[in-house]
């Protein structure tokens, strides 16, 4: 069954790659999530076909489709756990050098790989009652200021208000390019970037917790130009 499953995503990823539509796997998995509005988001995307691969399975499949049949890989999920040779198929990903945005509550994956920071650029620290423990906050509305109006994932975007939940006390690696900021005191300042892994362009986005972002046209501009983005060769 697994292997029909396959054999009709890897048609499907053809077929859609055919077309002159950017093409994007989205992984989700490990966190609840509002899914019809979710994708509802995605379904708006003119210019994007997706689809989706869910966790436990998602990491395998991804080591299995060929690179040529899609763009970029958009991350909206959280496991806790990686085998080694699911983190194959990332460093595959990232040799070949496929575009990876990742959303939201994706850099709290993998708490116990240390390298996944290096991959996203940041991590949200779940170990209690130390001075790196990350916090959250559900339903603040909070300023996002762009950084730099000139570049491809924020062009044409200006500052913006988004309702949305806040992460506090993140890492963020001093390599990354910084994208957004916010002043808000219960968020971390930097709220998205950009970066490099090997040969794969990368951007994370912090926002994104509900339909307050994704029906957000600011936010889904942002998503759409990071994809864009991240495919280009």
């Amino acid at each position: 069954m697994k292997r029909f499953q396959l054999l009709i995503l890897s048609l499907f990823l053809i077929a859609s790659a055919s077309a002159k539509k950017l093409n994007v796997i989205v992984v989700t998995g490990g966190h609840n999530f509002d899914r019809e509005s979710f994708f509802e988001m995605f379904d708006s995307f003119q210019d994007i076909s997706y689809t989706e691969l869910k966790h436990p399975e998602a990491n395998l499949q991804l080591g299995t489709i060929d690179l040529k049949t899609f763009d970029a890989v958009v991350f909206y999920d959280m496991p806790k756990t990686i085998s080694e040779a699911e983190k194959e198929s990332y460093y595959k990903l990232l040799k070949s050098g496929k575009g990876l945005v990742f959303l939201h509550h994706s850099q709290c994956s993998y708490q116990a790989w240390d390298e996944y920071i290096t991959i996203v650029g940041g991590k949200y620290h779940e170990e209690k009652n130390t001075p790196q423990t990350s916090t959250y906050q559900h339903d603040v509305t909070f300023a996002v200021k762009i950084t730099d109006q000139k570049h491809p994932v924020t062009k044409g975007i200006k500052n913006f208000e988004i309702l949305d939940e806040v992460y506090g006390n993140t890492e963020v690696l001093p390599g990354v390019t910084p994208l957004l900021t916010t002043d808000h005191p219960q968020s971390s300042k930097i709220i998205g970037w950009t970066h490099k892994k090997e040969n794969s362009h990368i951007v994370y986005i912090q926002p994104g917790h509900d339909k307050n972002s994704w029906f957000n046209p600011n936010y889904q501009k942002l998503v759409k130009q990071a994809i864009a983005y991240v495919s280009e060769k």
